[in-house]
């Protein structure tokens, strides 16, 4: 059972409270730590991008585009629609021979408010390349260009593109194909249901992917330390990904958020993998749950970077604040952490 992570205070009564799980896992999948249900089965959604790009690198495809650093984790992005977003997809596009209508993500405004209000201003419709799938699905056409795979299908999970994915899914979280759930993802690409102790064993394999050969392991070093060189890359201005990563630097932190508030993040200092969940699915309840589990654990952030998230105030339209939201973890599950 899913259990209260997070209490919403108004004048100091409670208002509201957020159910979730969440599990840290270490890369031969051990569990560390967990509170609620770590067999939580759920979709793993955005946060699986990281390892969808893995393929991309170890099938060829970014060496023989070259592909940067940059456009690396653009790749793993959600990103805001900020103009080095669209830019770096634009290049990937421009790579392999191919524009804007090849990407079959679907269109929806950009998330950063200024493009927002750039695009009303001047007239303008958004494109795929507004997409915050965008890049997935760049890097994507990249290794069905390479193959010479087709490209007008690639999003049908019978794909050789997307089995392929699959595979890669299967020997990150430790489970095999046939036991992974398919659905269809916001941009119209199959997305992966795992119980969260699996998620953490892919992300604790993105921290240490020392069980993998060499040739996987190089990928998986160069992605995550790509999305470390190019933060906002992988999410945006003002965005929780993008600060974790700024904010906790010195460890070599990765993080990337999934849609319906799922969470991962590897530390790589430990070799370790979290995977969080929570139950409604609102994203408010995530910063404050993450930025506490991390304290706990010992880990320290740039306080000025997550000055906007410590503590997570709930304003009023005059931008009074008027309430907070309080982490709501046990002691005991750190004591745990402490005795290993």
């Amino acid at each position: 059972m899913a259990s209260i992570v997070a209490r919403v205070y108004r004048n100091q009564m409670v208002e509201s409270v957020h159910y979730g799980d969440w599990v840290i896992v270490d890369h031969e999948g051990r569990i560390i730590a967990w509170q609620g249900d770590p067999h939580l089965r759920t979709f793993i959604r955005s946060a699986a991008k990281p390892i969808q790009a893995v393929p991309i690198v170890t099938e060829g495809a970014a060496d023989r585009f070259r592909l940067t650093d940059s456009e690396l984790a653009v790749i793993c992005s959600s990103h805001s629609g900020e103009p080095e977003h669209l830019a770096a997809v634009s290049s990937i596009l421009a790579k392999i021979g191919l524009d804007h209508k090849a990407l079959r993500c679907g269109v929806h405004p950009p998330r950063d408010p200024q493009q927002q209000q750039l695009l009303i201003r001047t007239g303008a419709e958004p494109n795929e390349l507004h997409n915050n799938c965008s890049g997935k699905h760049a890097g994507m056409l990249a290794l069905c260009v390479h193959k010479g795979w087709d490209l007008n299908t690639y999003t049908d999970p019978g794909h050789p593109l997307q089995q392929m994915i699959l595979s890669y899914i299967s020997e990150f979280c430790g489970a095999s194909a046939d036991t992974i759930s398919l659905g269809i993802d916001g941009c119209g690409v199959p997305v992966f249901g795992l119980a969260l102790v699996e998620m953490a064993l892919a992300w604790a394999r993105l921290a240490d992917p020392s069980r993998f050969s060499p040739q996987w392991a190089v990928a998986v070093e160069w992605i995550t330390l790509s999305m470390r060189r190019h933060p906002n890359l992988v999410a945006g201005s003002n965005r929780l990904c993008t600060d974790l990563m700024r904010a906790f630097r010195p460890c070599g932190l990765v993080a990337k958020a999934g849609a319906e508030a799922v969470y991962c993040i590897a530390l790589p200092d430990r070799g370790w993998g979290l995977a969080l969940k929570i139950a409604d699915g609102s994203s408010r309840a995530i910063a404050p749950v993450v930025l506490a589990i991390l304290s706990r654990l010992g880990y320290s952030g740039d306080r000025k970077i997550l000055s906007q998230y410590q503590p997570a105030v709930i304003y009023n339209h005059h931008r009074q604040p008027v309430g907070e939201i309080v982490p709501d973890l046990s002691e005991a599950i750190f004591e745990r952490v402490v005795h290993q």
